[in-house]
């Protein structure tokens, strides 16, 4: 058994596992299922991205860890995540903080998993305007998502305010916007040497 297919079965192992716990009495089932559902989607494209085009390592584990993120918020509902309950009441916070470390993962991952996209592709000549575009679409993809959010609320009022996550916080949806910002910033910023030595150890693999 080689290597990659042992760390590909960890992968998976985890994955599952987390989603069989995260589908065991969630606090709000639609919720859970809307919160769920990309990380699934997730799923769908690592498996066929493992047969018809092999990511980095690193991309594979920022997928597992966002899905386990999504995981947990759509379990507890991001407003209730027990751990941030106590991170809350420790550092004196107002509120219940889980969402944030949501939304910076939504900047966070989906900027490497862009970067390797667009390198892979050779869409850029040059770096920084591949950075460039690598926030603007993790910016375009946060601010999508809260769209998305505002079309879940006005279909569904029962569902509206576990899944919005707001807890009274006005300025909620610009500051999920700001940690998605942020956490694509910093992920260009702290991975893309490791990013860049992966990808060259990737092109013999997949010539």
């Amino acid at each position: 058994m080689t290597r990659v297919s042992v760390s590909g079965i960890v992968w998976a192992v985890i994955f599952l596992a987390v989603l069989m716990w995260s589908a065991i009495e969630p606090k709000d089932r639609v919720t859970w299922m809307l919160e769920v559902l990309p990380a699934v989607i997730g799923l769908c494209l690592v498996a066929w991205c493992v047969v018809r085009f092999p990511l980095t390592p690193l991309v594979y584990w920022l997928i597992l860890i966002h899905a386990v993120i999504l995981m947990v918020g759509g379990h507890y509902t991001y407003a209730e995540v027990p751990l941030f309950d106590w991170f809350r009441d420790w550092f004196g916070w107002q509120r219940n903080n889980y969402d944030k470390l949501g939304h910076f993962a939504q900047g966070f991952v989906p900027a490497l998993i862009a970067r390797e996209l667009v390198i892979r592709f050779d869409v850029f000549h040059g770096r920084g305007w591949m950075s460039f575009f690598v926030v603007c679409f993790c910016l375009a993809l946060s601010a999508f998502y809260e769209l998305i959010e505002w079309w879940v609320a006005l279909a569904s009022d029962e569902a509206a305010d576990a899944f919005l996550g707001t807890q009274g916080y006005v300025w909620d949806t610009q500051s999920d916007m700001a940690w998605a910002l942020s956490g694509a910033v910093i992920a260009l910023l702290v991975l893309a040497r490791v990013h860049d030595q992966q990808l060259a150890s990737l092109r013999p693999a997949i010539r």
